[in-house]
């Protein structure tokens, strides 16, 4: 067992967890122009991309066209916070199995000749996750909903 979840992970996702508290069920239908995604299905986006990264600390392998567990159906505040509830469940599941030694050692194919520890492969997870809130920093900003000195401060 390690700490890597309870001490890194689980603090990334706590800009996901207040970003829920800020916006509304309405405005997870909100899109923005062109081929862009409602801000819901940004979230799920960002859910099913943790998935991806569970299923590669569990099997080794990063396989893109994994999928966890199904997105909520509707999706809705409080079934999105439940959803992410699982996952963060799963993942920290899959991340205990290893040691802190194990931690290091490279095992997770990423594709290419790339093969990476659960380190690294959590700091590239942590990398997408900040993509993701930098996303979510441009639909707030056209909501025009503060989210607070926090989140300013996260995202910079």
């Amino acid at each position: 067992m390690n700490t890597l979840f309870d001490e890194e992970i689980r603090g990334h996702h706590s800009m996901r967890d207040h970003l829920l508290t800020v916006v509304s069920d309405a405005d997870l239908d909100y899109k923005m122009p062109g081929k862009n995604p409602t801000l819901g299905e940004l979230l799920i986006e960002m859910g099913d991309l943790q998935g991806v990264y569970t299923h590669s600390f569990q099997t080794s392998t990063l396989d893109w066209t994994y999928r966890n567990l199904r997105p909520p159906e509707p999706i809705t505040i409080a079934n999105l916070r439940g959803w992410f509830d699982a996952q963060d469940e799963a993942l920290k599941s899959a991340l205990d199995r290893f040691t802190e030694d194990e931690l290091r050692i490279d095992r997770i194919d990423r594709g290419n000749g790339f093969i990476a520890s659960p380190f690294v492969q959590h700091q590239v997870y942590r990398e997408a996750v900040y993509i993701f809130y930098g996303k979510l920093s441009v639909y707030l900003k056209a909501l025009e909903r503060d989210a607070g000195e926090s989140w300013a401060a996260w995202v910079g």
